[in-house]
């Protein structure tokens, strides 16, 4: 019987992740949904803003020449990109935060205007929305994932794989993601990979290059994990390790109605955002 994309078990980066860390928030992000819209959920705060901002900006350069990748100034396309999660919608639940987050955003993007390094130069483009490769067809498991920059390295025709980050911590050193990136590159364009970096866009002006596993390690532990993911939803078991944890939490509470829906977006999940709580040891009253 042949692979069939439609039931197979897509794993990513974000969803091995979110598996590892809670099963239970796995399920509520990746698969649950509102069985009166039927639609996915999606909790959004600053971060998460954030990120989604500066990510829509550098990614636009990414289909452009590089001779003309800077024609129109950073600034701009990030003030465009901005007012799709400007006030609450991006889970901004005042000026003074929204603005200090959209500051932090502005400096990492000026950041790049000054010291494009490879960003000015050749890229690679995998001609796919969403790059993806069967990690195994006999477990229908398909590994699948948008990479941030891919740069053209001429003097061995070879690939640079860059991941962008936004937030203020380093990515752990076990983490998976640039293996996981390697394993797409690889699968989804002919030219080897020769290099991974991260650039950490808050506070570094050059990237931190990373050595790679082999790639026959990665795709192994990859697997292992994706067989664990599969199975889980096999036997719809998706419970917290700890009964209640920081990551599952907060989309329990989405379920559970104590979240303010802001729309809807344009992948069609519905959007959320926590309400700001009152602090009750610092309440106080007049007498």
């Amino acid at each position: 019987m042949p692979a069939d994309k439609f039931t197979a078990v897509w794993i990513s980066h974000t969803s091995i992740g979110d598996f590892l860390r809670c099963p239970r928030a796995y399920y509520l992000k990746h698969m649950y949904k509102d069985p009166k819209t039927n639609h996915k959920i999606k909790l959004m705060g600053p971060a998460l803003s954030l990120g989604q901002s500066v990510h829509e900006v550098l990614e636009s350069l990414s289909v452009l020449p590089s001779a003309t990748r800077f024609s129109e100034p950073l600034m701009d396309k990030f003030d465009r990109a901005w007012k799709k999660v400007s006030g609450k919608k991006g889970g901004f639940l005042s000026e003074e935060l929204e603005y200090s987050y959209k500051k932090r955003g502005q400096e990492m993007l000026r950041r790049v205007w000054n010291n494009p390094g490879p960003i000015a130069g050749l890229a690679v483009k995998i001609q796919k929305d969403l790059p993806y490769y069967w990690l195994s067809e006999e477990d229908n498991i398909i590994l699948c994932g948008k990479i941030d920059w891919l740069e053209y390295l001429s003097e061995t025709d070879s690939v640079h794989i860059i991941d962008f980050k936004t937030g203020k911590n380093e990515e752990e050193g076990d983490s998976l993601q640039l293996p996981i990136y390697h394993l797409l590159v690889h699968n989804c364009q002919h030219r080897k990979v020769t290099k991974a970096s991260y650039w950490y866009l808050e506070k570094n002006d050059t990237l931190s290059e990373k050595i790679l596993p082999p790639l026959e390690e990665a795709e192994k532990k990859v697997l292992d994990i994706g067989r664990q993911m599969k199975l889980a939803r096999q036997l719809k078991r998706f419970k917290c390790l700890k009964d209640g944890c920081s990551t599952c939490s907060p989309m329990e509470a989405v379920v559970a109605g104590e979240a303010e829906f802001v729309g809807t977006d344009e992948y069609n999940y519905d959007v959320y955002i926590m309400p700001e709580k009152a602090d009750d040891e610092k309440a106080s009253i007049l007498l």
